[in-house]
């Protein structure tokens, strides 16, 4: 199989590593030819590092490696099966490269994006076939983080996604159908992660170190939502949750943190600027948090509900099946546990009582129930 891959940032190297590991011919574009360069000597010595450690066989590591061809121009993925879009969040410029794709690759190509959280509809529906259009979302690190929403908009083929669901189990991934939903099934449900995280740093109830470990401790999360913010990048996390409020009409649950926007402001970024919610300079130390038993309680309960809540609300509107929700979550932001079986286990009526308390207390939207939670039992 040919595949195409537009862009070979991270996401763009990391989606061409897993094709090829699955013996696809790979043809990488990127219009900055010296970031494809670089990403390609990266890969060469993650390879490498693989098998060295005998991960994978030094003929497997060339064979995977010679696999991918860099290419200088759009028109050299004209023979391409699948062409896979991972470029910048911006809808005006997919749009635009996609229209040009067209022109160039066969009527039977099929087109995707690896959009996180732009509407797959609206980047169909200026194509003269929008119906061999779809979403296909890796996560971050592609090559190691097993899950793939799998994304048909409202003018996709009804048979494209489950050959894109076939083709992923493939490339030995673990692929879920997603409704075209702003932020799909991950990027939906995970926002309280942060901005409930947030919003409680931004109260002075707790600092980030507080918040991170009460996560972590409680809740066995491996990485707090500090942390993760820093990793991921303080300004891509904010334009993702923007995103989001936008798209549902800036319905309050999905509001934007001041804080996150002020950071991105700055360019405190995290790990990629060298300062974020922490200090990632040579010799600089984390800050040991203050521990508070009964603090902690309530950081926990707080985020956790909030995040239940959503992945209820996910199962009401059949954005995605229970066993999707529950894939999703765990594979694709490597969630302990699923948050539907997490929430049986607390109790749905704990969960429900958490939130009645956050509504009353702060009078918010954003604190409101799924019709679904105080039936779940």
């Amino acid at each position: 199989m040919k595949v195409g891959i537009i862009g070979s940032g991270t996401m763009g190297i990391g989606i061409a590593q897993v094709a090829a590991t699955a013996d696809c011919a790979v043809f990488l574009y990127d219009a900055n030819s010296v970031q494809t360069e670089k990403s390609l000597k990266n890969l060469k010595i993650s390879l490498d590092k693989l098998a060295e450690k005998g991960k994978i066989s030094a003929e497997k590591s060339l064979d995977i490696f010679s696999n991918i061809k860099p290419c200088l121009d759009l028109e050299n993925l004209q023979d391409c099966d699948l062409v896979v879009e991972a470029i910048i969040e911006n809808k005006e410029i997919k749009t635009e490269l996609f229209q040009n794709l067209e022109k160039i690759v066969s009527e039977n190509c099929i087109l995707a994006s690896n959009t996180s959280s732009i509407s797959i509809t609206s980047l169909q529906a200026n194509l003269q076939k929008p119906e061999r259009f779809i979403g296909i979302h890796f996560f971050n690190p592609a090559p190691i983080l097993p899950l793939v929403e799998v994304i048909p908009g409202l003018l996709t083929n009804e048979n494209l996604s489950a050959e894109m669901l076939e083709l992923m189990n493939s490339w030995g991934k673990s692929p879920i159908v997603a409704k075209d939903v702003p932020g799909f099934i991950v990027n939906r449900i995970a926002r309280p992660f942060y901005g409930e995280a947030l919003r409680i740093v931004e109260e002075n109830l707790a600092t980030p170190e507080q918040v991170d470990d009460a996560m972590k401790s409680l809740g066995n999360f491996k990485m707090g939502p500090f942390e993760l913010m820093d990793l991921i990048g303080i300004d891509i996390n904010f334009s993702v949750t923007t995103m989001v409020y936008k798209d549902y009409f800036y319905d309050p649950k999905y509001k934007p943190s001041l804080l996150q926007q002020r950071m991105s402001e700055a360019k405190l970024l995290g790990r990629k600027s060298g300062k974020g919610f922490y200090n990632y300079s040579e010799g600089a130390e984390k800050p040991s948090p203050k521990k508070d038993e009964n603090l902690y309680q309530q950081i926990f309960m707080r985020i956790i509900s909030m995040l239940i809540n959503e992945a209820v609300e996910a199962k009401r509107l059949g954005i995605a099946s229970d066993e999707d929700i529950e894939t999703a979550m765990q594979k694709g932001v490597n969630y302990p546990k699923g948050l539907l079986s997490w929430g049986k286990e607390i109790g749905f009526s704990k969960i429900s009582e958490t939130l009645q308390n956050l509504y009353t207390e702060y009078q918010e939207e954003r604190y409101r129930q799924s019709p679904l939670l105080r039936k779940m039992n």
